[in-house]
């Protein structure tokens, strides 16, 4: 089943240093672009990311060190990615988790003046493990009946997950889905608004989820000992909290979003 789109959206998956959204960075990404009309567009880019890639890592997505020596670093292409992304929602696998969130990470070290969280996010893995609970090899062989060569190229994921979202739309497109509560969801449609909604797992204010909506859509915070306390609560009662988050290994879109609360209260 082909997307019912609006805006593009753009399939995208990472190869990494490792999996810590603050000290890891990205070595590959690949990009599909798909327009309302169908047609497609590809990008893929080695970069360096001025670090070492553990040797442990490199085995699994087969970049070392020496392939991406001469390769520029995100900095440098920031401004070209963020133009081919412009105006596209995204989607991807383990994506709301990972991808995003590090990829947002490096548009904000690289000075790139991009606000990811205005965009709309389905994530392929949350669709899959709430309607069959598998990986993305799995998945790839359940929806579209062939092994996934290739596994762990970052353009061969990217690709795989855009078929395996098309053929869960083939499959679910009537099927309505019951939560752990037991609550009956409507049925998955072909509009990126509900997929959205559908592979959301949380409320996140951040990408990581330090900071959440309450019930009542006002922030707060989701971790340590002011768990579940207003953020406006906390920057009024403990002046040096903000300072701490700042001075801290607290993801950059993290830092940004509680700067945004605090010039806000004034």
């Amino acid at each position: 089943m082909n997307l019912n789109l609006r805006n593009p959206l753009v399939f995208l998956d990472l190869e990494t240093t490792g999996m810590n959204i603050v000290t890891d960075r990205i070595v590959e990404i690949a990009l599909i672009k798909v327009h309302p009309d169908g047609t497609e567009e590809e990008k893929q880019y080695r970069v360096n990311p001025e670090m070492p890639i553990p040797e442990v890592v490199s085995k699994i997505h087969g970049i070392y060190d020496e392939d991406i020596k001469d390769k520029p670093t995100f900095k440098e292409i920031a401004k070209t990615i963020a133009q081919f992304i412009e105006g596209c929602d995204f989607a991807g696998f383990n994506s709301n988790r990972f991808d995003i969130p590090l990829l947002a990470e490096e548009f904000l070290r690289a000075d790139v003046d991009i606000d990811l969280k205005k965009r709309k996010f389905i994530d392929a893995q949350a669709i899959f493990h709430k309607m069959e609970k598998r990986t993305l090899a799995a998945a790839y062989k359940f929806y579209c009946q062939k092994p996934l060569e290739d596994a762990h190229s970052a353009m061969a994921d990217t690709k795989a997950t855009y078929e395996v979202l098309k053929a869960q739309l083939d499959q679910y497109i009537d099927e309505e889905y019951e939560d752990h509560a037991g609550k009956i969801s409507k049925p998955i449609v072909n509009d990126i608004q509900a997929l959205s909604e559908f592979s959301a797992y949380d409320t996140n204010v951040d990408f990581v989820g330090r900071i959440v909506y309450d019930e009542k859509g006002v922030e707060i915070i989701n971790f340590g000992k002011n768990k579940g306390i207003p953020v406006e609560k906390v920057l009024r009662e403990q002046p040096g909290y903000y300072g701490w988050i700042l001075n801290n290994e607290f993801p950059l879109y993290t830092k940004k979003v509680l700067t945004a609360i605090k010039l806000r209260m004034k």
